[in-house]
């Protein structure tokens, strides 16, 4: 005898959502609402995010570039947008909406992050708004330069496809907070795609808001990386491969007035290996501003420790507007 298992119930689409496909959907409805459109003019469009209720938008710097006044695009409403700074360094502009009633996602802890997470993307790409893509988190720490060359640390490395447009909008997690601001691709390769992690925005963030721009130190000077032999290393103290050779010193900077000259070996600034241009730039935070700190120095065959007070960096050029479709570096 034979017994038929066939049932008259269909399934409902509920049972049809696979885990994976109810995680993104779920992420799209809370967060899409506060992922924007983000127009200059007849000169472009990208991406941004609503962080507050009261209007606060997180963007590319790129996406504002030299612009006073940008058009945001929140679902059906079309609000004015005024720019409270931009952080080019970063690659991070804050916008203030002329609007109130808006739809916020939540910043999330990008140090939380895992490689292998869902990562979920929300932007306008060439236009398209509210567009989803979803992939993994690829990779992290990453480092990517910025417009000013300054490099961006703690980099996300993501599949989640992205294209021009979607630049300044949202990368979420699972959980639908905002773990990045999607930034960059590498043009002609497929799945490398590259977001600005949250932390950073969040850093970012505070600083424009309590003062107008980032603060960051300066000494006026140019540097390379260069190789360092182990017995230098070893005298010096430090287990590094490598250094920084300056040049292009200011001579009115702190470094040339603290003694620096064009071609000293710098190995360490403050007790700590400067084995690149981006740790040397990473010493040079606004903890630093105004401090005296001690570069260990080879010079001629020589170590030297000379003082140094780094000042405060003069606000970085906006990036200039329009943007061609991206490389690497910005998107």
């Amino acid at each position: 005898m034979t017994l038929s298992m066939t049932s008259s119930v269909a399934p409902t689409d509920g049972l049809l959502i696979d885990a994976y496909s109810a995680a993104v959907s779920s992420v799209a409805e809370r967060v899409g609402p506060a992922v924007v459109a983000v127009r200059i003019g007849d000169k472009g469009l990208g991406s941004g995010v609503v962080i507050s209720p009261d209007g606060l938008v997180v963007t590319n710097a790129h996406v504002v570039g030299d612009a006073t006044s940008i058009e945001l695009g929140i679902e059906t409403r079309r609000l004015s947008g005024r720019i409270l700074g931009i952080d080019p360094d970063t690659d991070l502009a804050l916008v203030r909406a002329a609007g109130d009633g808006l739809v916020a996602a939540a910043l999330g802890d990008s140090s939380r992050l895992r490689r292998g997470q869902i990562a979920v993307a929300i932007g306008n790409p060439l236009g398209f708004e509210s567009t989803v893509t979803a992939g993994v988190v690829s990779a992290l720490g990453r480092t990517l330069a910025s417009p000013t060359g300054r490099p961006i640390e703690d980099v996300i490395q993501t599949d989640a496809a992205l294209n021009p447009g979607n630049s300044g909008g949202a990368l979420v997690n699972s959980a639908g907070e905002v773990v990045g601001i999607n930034t960059a691709i590498i043009a002609g390769a497929q799945g490398l795609c590259f977001a600005v992690a949250s932390n950073t925005a969040r850093f970012v963030v505070g600083e424009i808001l309590q003062h107008g721009a980032v603060r960051r130190a300066f000494l006026g000077l140019s540097a390379d990386t260069v190789p360092l032999p182990q017995r230098i290393a070893s005298a010096a103290g430090i287990s590094s491969h490598s250094a920084v050779v300056l040049h292009g010193l200011d001579p009115d900077g702190a470094g040339s007035r603290g003694g620096l000259r064009e071609g000293d070996v710098m190995l360490s600034l403050d007790g700590r290996p400067t084995t690149d241009t981006g740790t040397l730039l990473g010493l040079l935070d606004a903890a630093a501003i105004g401090r005296q700190m001690v570069a260990k120095i080879l010079r001629a065959g020589q170590l030297v420790d000379i003082a140094v007070t780094p000042q405060r960096r003069p606000p970085a050029s906006p990036v200039t507007r329009p943007r061609p479709a991206p490389r690497r570096q910005r998107r």
